[in-house]
C-alpha cells in the first residue's frame, strides 16, 4: 500500500463510488479527474480518495471536497477540466454544489432534495446485525 506525503495538498476530494453513483459512471467521473489532476502535475496539491456510498444517491454522481465542505453533484467525466480550475483558483464550481459548510453545519443549494432523516434507533438496530 502506498503512504501519500500530503504536506502540501490543499485539497481532499471523495469520490462517491457506492452502487447508484456507479450506474451513473462514477468510475469513470473518478479517473477523469486523476487524469486532469496528474495532467497538469497537480498530485501533491490535490488528493482524492473513491468512497463508498456517501448517501446522496438522488444527486449521483457526487463529490466532497475538504477542506471547504462542499458537496457536488451530478459530476460528469466532462467536468473535470472546470472541477480542477475552480480547485486551483479556490471557486465553486458553479452549478454543481449541493450543499455548503457553514460553519454551523450545512445549507442546502435550491432545489437539492432535503432527503431522508435519519432514525438512530434503527441505524443501531441494523449495526448490531453487522
Amino acid at each position: 500500500m502506498a503512504t501519500w506525503d500530503l504536506s502540501q495538498t490543499k485539497h481532499h476530494v471523495l469520490f462517491c463510488n457506492g452502487s447508484s453513483c456507479n450506474k451513473w459512471g462514477a468510475e469513470d467521473v473518478t479517473q477523469a479527474f486523476r487524469h486532469e489532476i496528474s495532467k497538469r502535475n497537480l498530485d501533491d496539491l490535490i488528493h482524492t480518495t473513491r468512497t463508498r456510498c456517501n448517501g446522496r444517491c438522488d444527486d449521483r454522481c457526487v463529490a466532497v471536497v475538504y477542506p471547504s465542505g462542499n458537496w457536488y453533484k451530478g459530476l460528469v467525466s466532462e467536468d473535470a477540466s472546470t472541477f480542477v480550475n475552480s480547485l486551483v483558483l479556490n471557486r465553486d464550481l458553479t452549478g454543481k454544489v449541493s450543499h455548503t459548510y457553514t460553519g454551523d453545519g450545512f445549507t442546502r443549494e435550491e432545489g437539492i432534495s432535503k432527503g431522508i432523516s435519519k432514525d438512530l434507533e434503527k441505524v443501531k438496530k441494523v449495526s448490531k446485525q453487522y
